[in-house]
């Protein structure tokens, strides 16, 4: 019966996906979901793509956290609408579930937008299980995480489209070899799209950008 009961859980999970998924397309808005580890970056590079890219797409952000508004406050500042998740209140979820992002879609001007981004918690692990109905996995990878977290967490790289190797400014004064990092994610997936940048500087940030745009084109047609 358990296994029963796990099945038809997650069975209605993928369902609820589905369903973002369709209302997502009917409305022409190509969503992402960028994971990675806590640290890695994540929402410094929101931060800079968003204004890469202001003035030309409409973007909206769910941010997900166990706790804290800390990383929504500070997308706030560009004037993109977001929308919070908080995890705790339902025992503290390493990953954002379906169920959350639909009833955050309700508190976005969805009509609105071109571009959603959906920032999961910081796991390098779990959120890669989880469909949310987005068209596109990212992994944001900090170079400080050490070469070999692409085969010893294999799962978030072959689930997701492109890997965003992140702090190159920092590869100076690290010994890390960012070409073995970069056979080490091709290893995992070869088909994933790797962009090797600095969030904080902005280094290297103008082929994200691009592969963002062609992909919200491709999806309003």
């Amino acid at each position: 019966m358990e296994i029963k009961l796990v099945k038809k859980v997650l069975a209605a999970h993928d369902a609820l996906a589905g369903e973002i998924r369709a209302e997502l397309s009917q409305k022409r808005i190509y969503c992402v979901n960028i994971m990675s580890s806590p640290g890695a970056g994540k929402t410094t590079l929101l931060e800079r793509t968003l204004a890469g890219l202001a003035g030309e797409l409409r973007a909206g952000v769910i941010e997900g956290d166990i706790t804290t508004t800390n990383d929504a406050d500070r997308i706030a500042r560009y004037g993109t609408p977001v929308a919070q998740i908080n995890t705790e209140p339902f025992g503290g979820d390493c990953h954002v579930g379906a169920n959350f992002v639909k009833t955050a879609l309700g508190e976005l001007p969805l009509d609105s937008l071109d571009l959603l981004i959906i920032e999961n918690v910081g796991n390098l692990v779990c959120p890669a299980e989880f469909d949310l109905g987005e068209d596109d996995k990212v992994v944001v990878f900090s170079i400080t995480e050490g070469e070999d977290k692409p085969l010893k967490y294999p799962l978030m790289f072959r689930k997701s489209s492109a890997c965003v190797v992140n702090k190159l400014d920092l590869a100076p004064h690290l010994d890390v070899d960012t070409q073995t990092i970069r056979a080490n994610v091709e290893n995992v997936n070869p088909k994933i799209r790797i962009f090797q940048l600095s969030a904080k500087t902005g280094e290297g940030l103008d082929p994200w950008l691009d592969w963002l745009r062609e992909r919200v084109k491709a999806k309003r047609g």
